[in-house]
């Protein structure tokens, strides 16, 4: 108890407010995931503007994860300089920007330069408030780092859902000026508000060491666990953005179903991973880690078999759905512990990793669907949430002194 009153006393004397900070942080997960769902919806579209082929489109999306890493471990320097608050707020500004810019473009080309700016927002935004949300979690000492990526999976659900039902009656200018017009208000609203919070107040037993800001310090051991759950997040995210980028044309192209009923899958994919995440805390307090892991990569990767091999919409609707659920606390998971390890260098690192899955899941599976059909290459998803799962086994071995 004594503890306890000390660090409420700590947090009111820095004016710090868990509850508000909570909030705040949450806002902006989920206004990344309604952006950048709101774009992924509008693929097909694009992809019949630019006149590309399956392989066109995957270098072109390759854009949107090259500029991405390219600027994950720069933010991770400026979060540490500056703070997160701050770069969390002007990559929102320059993630609402740039995604009114796809639909302006009539070239492969053209597509993929506009798409490295959006990436790059992107990753920044991502390392930003990940970098802020592990602070929060030290702070408040329990497992809510999903319940950040569940207000993602939720924008993402409600960003697609929108798109499907404006997509027969919106071009995609219009769809995706709305889409950065709505990001900017929100950011306009938040930002301020965010901009005024206090970095959240360490646990007694690390105040001395955040008081004179000095950072982790990276030995060997601590690289190799941050490697780990890097490839974890890796694994994941190939998952998230191969069903992002290729989970509606599948429907729409090989299983023949509507612009709305294809943006449904990515909404039932993220719905998915919405409840998995809300209920992330309670599995994580109930399973620990390594238990979190090894069954929600078996679980992702029975789910993406069945949703890539489907032979009927509903079924791959499905197996989209079971994906989502295995998928859903990977990525919090991985991105938690490295920053716990090693602060913003941490969170970017594994970002890092996790977003080399989406540089090299676009254009792999775009060649795939080239050299094979998109319902195999699709498959490769499967596989690598298993890998996840076996790496997962690992963890509390790798953890050990």
């Amino acid at each position: 108890m004594p503890l306890i009153n000390k660090a409420r006393l700590h947090s009111v004397v820095r004016g710090h407010s868990p509850g508000r900070l909570r909030l705040l942080l949450t806002v902006f997960f989920a206004l990344d995931g309604f952006v950048f769902a709101g774009w992924v919806v509008r693929i097909p579209a694009i992809k019949e503007q630019t006149g590309a082929s399956e392989g066109d489109l995957g270098l072109a999306l390759l854009g949107v994860s090259a500029g991405a890493v390219v600027t994950m471990l720069i933010t991770g320097r400026l979060c540490r300089r500056y703070g997160s608050h701050p770069v969390t707020v002007v990559c929102a500004v320059l993630l609402s920007l740039s995604v009114m810019l796809p639909p302006l473009t009539h070239s492969v080309a053209a597509l993929g330069a506009v798409l490295l700016v959006f990436g790059a927002a992107y990753g920044g935004i991502n390392v930003a408030f990940n970098s802020a949300a592990v602070d929060l979690v030290r702070a408040m000492d329990r497992p809510i780092m999903p319940t950040f990526h569940a207000a993602f999976s939720l924008g993402g659900m409600v960003g697609a859902a929108l798109g499907g039902l404006v997509a027969g009656s919106l071009s995609p200018t219009r769809h995706l000026l709305g889409l950065g017009l709505v990001g900017l208000l929100v950011t306009a609203l938040a930002g301020p508000a965010l901009l005024r919070e206090p970095p959240p107040p360490a646990p007694p037993e690390e105040a001395p060491e955040r008081e004179h800001r000095t950072p982790p310090r990276l030995t060997p051991r601590i690289r190799r666990l941050v490697v780990v759950f890097g490839l974890i997040a890796l694994c994941t995210a190939y998952g998230e953005g191969a069903l992002a980028d290729w989970g509606a044309l599948h429907l729409q192209q090989d299983l023949d179903t509507s612009p709305g009923l294809a943006a449904a899958g990515y909404s039932c994919f993220a719905l998915a991973m919405t409840v998995g995440r809300l209920s992330g805390t309670t599995l994580l307090e109930r399973l620990g880690r390594t238990r979190t892991v090894v069954a929600g990569g078996t679980t992702a990767a029975a789910g993406m078999l069945l949703g890539s091999l489907a032979p009927t919409p509903w079924a791959a609707l499905v197996g989209y759905t079971v994906a989502g659920l295995g998928l859903a606390n990977l990525f919090p998971v991985a991105v938690e512990r490295a920053g716990t390890l090693a602060g913003p260098t941490g969170v970017a690192v594994a970002s890092t990793l996790g977003y080399g899955g989406m540089l090299l899941g676009p254009p792999a599976i775009g060649f795939m669907a080239d050299w094979f059909t998109l319902p195999v290459a699709l498959t490769s998803v499967a596989a690598l949430a298993a890998v996840a799962a076996v790496i997962g086994l690992g963890i509390r071995r790798a953890e050990a002194p």
